[in-house]
């Protein structure tokens, strides 16, 4: 486990929800674990939907004082330097969609890259407009490294339908998730699945991540 796990992708590709359920888990695991939300370019901030569970579990949220607010401002909190700074704790980054959002992150990634512990995840979901193909979703990669300068270093495959996903959606989001993996020449870490689904899943797929969290899921 890197001390920084960063996720991003295009808008709906569901890293809020990836990156709750994985501060729940590494929580869960031993890990003194915080929660940055840094997506300024969505004035809701939804990772902060999920506060109570987060506090409940004692894992720390960071995010903008306009959270789930109707201001649009794009401020980030001066406590999110914590990030580089505090190496004490483990932090899950949650980046705003694409290029535009990824601009926040600039002013720490040199201080990550330097510190060299970090994973920084590109979600992957292949039912999204912008994203339905390795290729599609290869532009968008490249512009969001190119405006945080910094490189991805590994890929989750949360194709999704919402509330419509069933097995074949799953299985059938593999072989896409795969080229993406070859093109980019990064690992696939693991696909996340509804807890509803992880039980008949496990038996026909590896790597499987149970999403046991699910609010307001995209």
């Amino acid at each position: 486990m890197k001390r920084i796990t960063i996720l991003a992708g295009h808008y709906g590709s569901g890293k809020t929800n990836i990156a709750v359920n994985l501060a729940l888990k590494m929580k869960k695991d031993g890990f003194d674990t915080v929660i940055a939300d840094l997506d300024i370019v969505n004035p809701y901030f939804r990772t902060k939907d999920s506060l109570d569970r987060l506090e409940e579990s004692g894992i720390k949220l960071i995010s903008s004082e306009y959270a789930n607010s109707n201001v649009d401002i794009p401020a980030v909190p001066q406590e999110m330097y914590s990030i580089v700074d505090d190496k004490e704790k483990y932090y899950v980054v949650d980046l705003g969609g694409d290029d535009r959002g990824a601009f926040a992150l600039g002013r720490y990634s040199d201080k990550i890259k330097e510190e060299n512990d970090y994973e920084f995840i590109f979600v992957f979901n292949k039912y999204r407009p912008l994203t339905p193909d390795a290729l599609s979703a290869i532009e968008v990669m490249r512009e969001i490294e190119a405006a945080c300068n910094m490189s991805f270093t590994a890929i989750v495959n949360n194709s999704n339908i919402g509330e419509m996903t069933d097995e074949e959606a799953v299985l059938s989001s593999f072989a896409e998730c795969e080229r993406l993996s070859v093109a980019s020449g990064l690992p696939v870490l693991f696909t996340s699945v509804s807890a509803e689904l992880y039980g008949s899943l496990i038996k026909k797929a590896e790597n499987l991540f149970s999403l046991e969290l699910q609010k307001k899921i995209i």
